[in-house]
């Protein structure tokens, strides 16, 4: 209906050139920050921020006996139900560090409030009001923050404590477990989230990137070495440069995804206001393939991993009852077809959902119609959330797709890199899509810090 942008080709002679050139001139703009005084400032602020971090993840919490919890670690190396936490935690949480809950009640916590815009009038009176509104949800989300992460560690403290968390382990990863320790580990884990918080809005402020984003990035890529090192032990040199190759290929795939977007053409009508003439412009709705980004993905992962994580809190970590051997060998293991099944279906409804949620197709058209915009071709108010939710619908279907393949690419290399590595494949699933959104959106923001100094960026 609307035909493309034309956009002049470059010729295929003399294309290896340029991509030789592409080499030294991102050379030279990490030279470039490096050699500005403040954007230097803020990259070795971030390192200085990300140094304190990891000297915390590998901190334990008072009264857990850290020779115990390395012994008794590689009990829990089969054991699927963690792996989501401890990708988000970086590891800390199967060493009962002072960071063991991560930034998942963070994640959480933002996404129970975004979604809450929509249910409550209130908070969706917030949103609108700007920059005022949005610091009084960001106070709300802080105070669920703290909320989930009391639920979260004391869940953490009492697994570890009945045995379920390390299982077949002979030494008690706390020694000591008296109400007033168990206590005393709660508070400091909880405390630890808060400082990690805390530490994520020093980045976003003085730093570089998206603060909670960047320990998440941190997190991911500190397990990298781990899995790659296990792979490389349990199947041999070949099957890792396999895997690495192969690594290659999808995170190229993810960017040129993860890029894709859809232009919808919007016109804004001219408008005389006094004496000056307004509007008259020409832009575009820009809809992302991947609209909802990695959420689907973590609440399919919370989701099938909740009924296990439940079964162990309230019965006896040791049984083999029916319905705790079903959960074990169908939904919990990964290299079930029918976790397959579930989680790829799963993926694909929260997808749906989340966008539904998100993208209110009546307010954009009710918003263009507001300051005079409309599609071309298409009339304001009600005919314009048609056609927006109509190619919303489309573009929701590969992108739901997409994020479903990328997830469940780990499953089918269990039996490649062996069972003991079958928590976190180093390129696939959740880790994959976080490490290339972020790296993009750090990537991009010193890009334009750099323009604003008239330097040539990363990406130019």
């Amino acid at each position: 209906m609307f035909p493309p942008d034309a956009v002049p080709a470059k010729p295929f002679v003399g294309s290896m050139a340029d991509d030789a050139e592409e080499v030294p001139r991102v050379l030279s703009a990490f030279r470039s920050a490096l050699a500005t005084p403040d954007l230097r400032k803020k990259i070795l602020f971030t390192l200085m921020v990300v140094a304190i971090y990891r000297i915390g993840a590998v901190t334990p919490a008072p009264g857990v006996s850290y020779p115990n919890v390395q012994a008794c670690q590689n009990a829990v190396q089969e054991q699927g139900v963690y792996s989501l936490l401890n990708l988000f935690s970086g590891g800390a949480l199967l060493q009962l560090s002072i960071f063991s809950t991560g930034i998942m009640p963070y994640i959480t916590a933002s996404i129970i409030i975004q979604l809450l815009t929509v249910v409550i009038p209130r908070f969706e009176e917030l949103k609108k009001e700007g920059q005022a509104g949005q610091s009084k949800l960001t106070q709300y989300t802080r105070y669920l923050t703290v909320a989930l992460a009391i639920l979260q560690a004391t869940g953490v403290v009492a697994l570890a404590d009945r045995g379920a968390l390390f299982q077949d382990c002979k030494d008690p990863v706390i020694p000591d477990n008296s109400i007033w320790t168990l206590a005393i580990i709660v508070i400091t884990m909880t405390a630890g989230t808060a400082v990690m918080m805390w530490l994520g809005e020093l980045i976003t402020e003085r730093g570089v990137g998206n603060g909670m984003s960047v320990l998440i990035f941190l997190n991911i890529a500190a397990r990298i070495p781990q899995e790659g090192m296990n792979i490389l032990q349990s199947s041999g040199g070949v099957v890792f440069a396999l895997i690495l190759v192969f690594g290659l290929v999808i995170i190229a795939s993810v960017i040129f995804i993860e890029q894709g977007q859809r232009r919808i053409p919007v016109q804004y009508a001219k408008r005389m206001i006094g004496r000056r003439m307004y509007g008259g412009t020409s832009t575009y709705l820009p809809i992302k393939v991947n609209q909802a980004g990695v959420i689907p993905v973590i609440f399919a992962s919370s989701l099938l991993y909740l009924p296990d994580l439940i079964s162990r809190l309230v019965g006896d970590p040791n049984s083999n009852s029916g319905w705790q051997v079903f959960l074990k060998n169908y939904v919990v293991n990964q290299s079930s077809w029918v976790h397959v099944l579930l989680y790829f279906s799963l993926i694909i409804f929260f997808t749906y959902f989340y966008i539904t949620i998100t993208f209110n197709v009546d307010e954009r058209a009710e918003e263009m119609k507001k300051f005079g915009g409309f599609i071309p071709g298409i009339r304001p108010g009600r005919p314009t959330a048609e056609y927006l939710s109509f190619v919303l619908g489309r573009i929701t279907l590969p992108g739901s797709l997409y994020l479903g393949i990328i997830a469940i690419l780990p499953n089918f290399f269990l039996s490649i890199t062996g069972p003991s590595n079958n928590q976190n494949f180093p390129f696939g699933g959740t880790a994959v899509l976080i490490m290339v959104g972020v790296g993009l959106d750090t990537v991009k923001q010193i890009e334009s810090q750099l323009m604003q100094r008239n330097y040539e960026g990363f990406l130019k």
